[in-house]
């Protein structure tokens, strides 16, 4: 008897499914511009602290088990200040899983651990501690949504219009917006953003310039839609950044396809500032060399 070829079924992706995914983004961009501004990030959370390094955020527990946190900084005190990244309530199992890491973290490095988490739910109250036997454990909570990325707009387009030079400073906030609250649409933030990096090409230095481009391009590619993309590919087109993938895409298109060597050099760059490689962009754009190392080095 003949057997019958078996039809693939088709896989439905439930709400749950696509929230977790939105909010994987979300935590995901937010540790990358931990660990591409951490000394900035301070800043513009107003955290009056000052960091002198960047600390492992990868822990071994003494039960051989690997602890994973999403960004750590050395004070000039030689405490420490631990960063979570959160865009759901918080929950007691949260609190004791940040309790852990603190604990662990302590007993390593021997150092005071302070933990801020850093909130992008829209939920107007959050847990931020919890009492156990004799002891309360507390977060400092840091409301992003209470941030507005209209004003974040507003105080560049003044400083502007006054014929003021955009400072790093200034810009940084920019990356952040699309986990604020305001009147502007998400897409319109990237739009403006971009915009904003164009406009500042003559006065910031083209090294830092791109990859600022590159991480607000990473952003752009996991929290907007196809079309809402596409829309944005046209101002970035226009960028530094733009300009050196629109040319590395000619090239590749001609051997493999305009849209598979497209997506083969976004993932490269999502791969180096994943792993904290932002000095490496320019070259891996340019260098067509060191670009297949690269592409070897991370299976692409």
């Amino acid at each position: 008897m003949k057997k019958q070829k078996k039809v693939p079924v088709p896989v439905l992706i439930s709400q749950k499914e696509q929230t977790d995914k939105i909010q994987q983004a979300e935590d995901l961009a937010l540790k990358n511009a931990a660990s591409f501004f951490g000394m900035d990030l301070l800043k513009c959370l107003e955290i009056s602290r000052h960091a002198s390094a960047v600390m492992p955020t990868e822990m071994v527990h003494l039960e051989v088990k690997h602890v994973y946190e999403d960004f750590n900084f050395l004070t000039d005190e030689g405490a420490w200040l631990h960063f979570e990244f959160e865009s759901d309530n918080l929950t007691l199992d949260d609190l004791k899983r940040f309790r852990e890491y603190e604990a662990i973290t302590s007993r390593t490095y021997k150092a005071a651990v302070t933990t801020y988490v850093l909130c992008s739910s829209v939920a107007p109250n959050q847990k931020d501690s919890f009492h156990e036997g004799i002891n309360t454990y507390r977060v400092k909570l840091i409301r992003l949504k209470r941030k507005s990325a209209d004003l974040v707009f507003r105080r560049i387009e003044k400083k502007q219009e006054g014929g003021n030079p955009l400072t790093e400073e200034d810009i940084f906030p920019v990356l952040l917006t699309p986990l604020m609250s305001g009147s502007i649409p998400v897409p319109e933030r990237f739009l403006k953003g971009f915009r904003i990096l164009k406009s500042a090409e003559d006065t910031l230095d083209r090294e830092r310039l791109m990859q600022m481009q590159s991480l607000l391009y990473v952003f752009a590619g996991k929290f907007l839609n196809k079309n809402d993309l596409k829309r944005v590919k046209g101002v970035i087109s226009m960028t530094i950044l733009g300009e050196m993938l629109m040319n590395d895409g000619i090239e590749k298109g001609i051997r493999e396809g305009i849209d598979q060597g497209e997506q083969k050099v976004n993932r490269l760059i999502q791969l180096l500032i994943e792993n904290s490689r932002m000095d490496e962009i320019s070259r891996a754009v340019t260098d067509r060399q060191f670009q297949k190392q690269l592409f070897q080095e991370f299976s692409l």
